[in-house]
């Protein structure tokens, strides 16, 4: 056989083994683009439960809009305990969900542990700073809330209609616990009752505990404020506070009823005895979360903050007890705290 024979068929040897090795590489090259594209979401509960009508609702209803929109294969990992957190951080992460929610202040320790320990995986704690985290993990982000603001309306509107109303001025709040994302809510609403009534009295009491089987106890937590002369309950305590709520319902009635306030989400569905609710959209905070890992555009070591202006806080349906002129001038109030001329504290004093 000739030379040039030779050399052809080398060629063409070397030239189909470097197609077989593109192809390959092609194909593993599209598999693992295929994986990176494939979202995996999951979320931490708190001891409140999924079944709050609240907190934890919120956050799971952002991991559903995640598998629905994105594709995302999701799983909650339920906290019976605080001994839980850890454990289902570590879970979630060694089983590849690369996009993990921790819903809520309490977690705030067990998720910078674990984000620290699982650089691959993302992170977001829903009411908790970043820079508050104890290891600063570059792979975490705060989702955190102006929740003053919101308080701050509807304790306005609390006062307007106690003031409306007649007898004891009386407004008060039952927290969960007294931690920064429960507090902020209550300064806020206490400082917005002061501006529409100065003489207006208030009262907060803490139960602590969220979960829903413990509404009884937050029950009689408001109906001992009812005792002194509280015409508006504010729940700030997740599953627990609906017991508070019931307890206004349980009093409201005559000249003077007695009217709850409901919190996170819209709470005005319990039935009349609710005045408002202060919202704030965990939902959407947390799915932006997990669209920015889907995406490619997250960024750790910050904070993304819901309020007013950009919508993440709010609030939920009026009671058509309330007048109209009452809502235009907590309208008013809430363009001011938009425009920075209004600022609501986030702390109590005391």
């Amino acid at each position: 056989m000739k030379r040039n024979t030779w050399m052809t068929l080398a060629v063409v040897a070397i030239a189909s083994v470097l197609a077989v090795a593109v192809a390959v590489a092609g194909r593993a090259e599209k598999a693992s683009a295929t994986a990176q594209a494939t979202l995996r979401a999951a979320m931490v509960s708190d001891t409140g439960n999924i079944n709050d009508r609240s907190f934890n609702a919120l956050s799971k209803k952002g991991l559903d809009r995640a598998k629905k929109q994105l594709k995302a294969q999701t799983r909650v990992f339920i906290s019976q305990s605080k001994a839980d957190y850890l454990p289902n951080f570590v879970t979630a992460a060694r089983a590849n969900y690369n996009a993990i929610v921790a819903t809520g202040f309490l977690l705030g320790d067990d998720m910078s542990t674990a984000a620290t320990q699982f650089p691959n995986s993302k992170f977001a704690i829903v009411d908790f700073p970043w820079v508050a985290l104890k290891d600063k993990p570059k792979n975490a982000i705060g989702l955190t809330f102006k929740s003053e603001q919101s308080g701050y309306l509807v304790g306005y509107l609390a006062a307007l209609m106690a003031k409306k109303q007649g007898g004891k001025q009386v407004v008060s709040a039952v927290g969960g616990k007294k931690i920064p994302s429960v507090d902020n809510w209550i300064a806020g609403y206490f400082a917005g009752a002061k501006r529409a009534n100065p003489k207006i009295k208030t009262l907060v009491d803490y139960s602590n505990q969220f979960a829903i089987g413990f509404s009884a106890t937050c029950k009689e937590l408001a109906l001992k404020q009812i005792a002194k002369g509280s015409q508006m309950i504010f729940q700030v305590a997740g599953g627990c506070g609906l017991g508070a709520l019931d307890a206004a319902k349980a009093r409201h009635k005559g000249k003077r009823p007695v009217w709850g306030i409901g919190v996170d989400a819209d709470q005005g569905y319990l039935g009349k005895h609710i005045l408002t609710s202060g919202t704030k959209k965990v939902d959407v905070a947390t799915f932006r979360f997990y669209k920015s890992v889907k995406d490619g555009t997250f960024k750790g070591a910050r904070d993304f903050a819901g309020t007013l202006k950009n919508g993440l806080q709010g609030v939920g349906k009026i009671s058509s007890q309330v007048p109209k002129a009452y809502v235009t001038k907590m309208n008013h109030i809430k363009a001011l705290i938009i425009k920075g001329k209004i600022k609501p504290p986030s702390k109590l004093k005391g």
